[in-house]
Parts: C-alpha cells; structure tokens; sequence
C-alpha cells in the first residue's frame, strides 16, 4: 500500500469533525496529525528560508521560485484536510439532514481557489 492510499484510509476511517458546546473541533488520527504538523514545520522552514533570501539580496526569480514551491506545500496540507473533511464531517452531516454543511464547503473552496 502506498503511502498516500495509507493516508486516504486513515482518513476515511476516524478523521470527524464534532461540537463540544458552541465551538466545532476536529478529530484527526494521530497518523494524519503528524504527517500534516510534519508538512507544516517544512513550510515553516521554507518561509524561514525565502525572509532569508530576500536578506541577501537573492535574484528575484529565484525568491519566486521558493515562493511557488511553498504555496504548492501550503495546497497540499489543505487539500489533506478538506479530502478528510469532506470523506467524514461533510457526509455525516448529509446522512444527519444538515445540507447547510455543502455550503460552507463550496465557500471554502472558492476560498482555496483565489489566488
């Protein structure tokens, strides 16, 4: 099994979203967690790296090229999250009746799709 159909089974499979109170919370798999933490910290690096670049005066292309790959990171982590959300929080939330959910997912798409 590779790892991305690992990852799609391990988000299939207990990643939900719930309410304690007022405020909705996520569950993530422990496995799920550490792979999107780990993505996040290597961003982090790299947007460490580009504020360096731009310090020492790096061609301009250059700097945008790590830019690029950086956003495309970025995607990644989301695109992660919004498969989860849709493959547990989103079809619990239909199979309960509450169609408003498809709404909210519409607009945070086209939220992910500016640019």
């Amino acid at each position: 099994m590779s790892h991305n159909e690992e990852l799609d089974q391990e988000l299939t499979s207990d990643s939900c979203c719930e309410n304690e109170g007022n405020k909705r919370k996520s569950h993530h798999p422990d496995k799920v967690k550490n792979n999107l933490v780990t993505r996040l910290n290597r961003i982090e690096g790299q947007v460490r790296g580009i504020k360096g670049l731009i310090e020492k005066d790096t061609y301009c292309d250059d700097v945008i090229n790590q830019i690029a790959a950086t956003q495309s990171a970025l995607n990644s982590v989301a695109r992660i999250l919004l498969e989860g959300h849709m493959k547990s929080c989103v079809v619990e939330r239909i199979q309960e009746g509450d169609f408003e959910v498809l709404d909210e997912v519409l607009v945070t798409i086209q939220k992910l799709m500016k640019k």
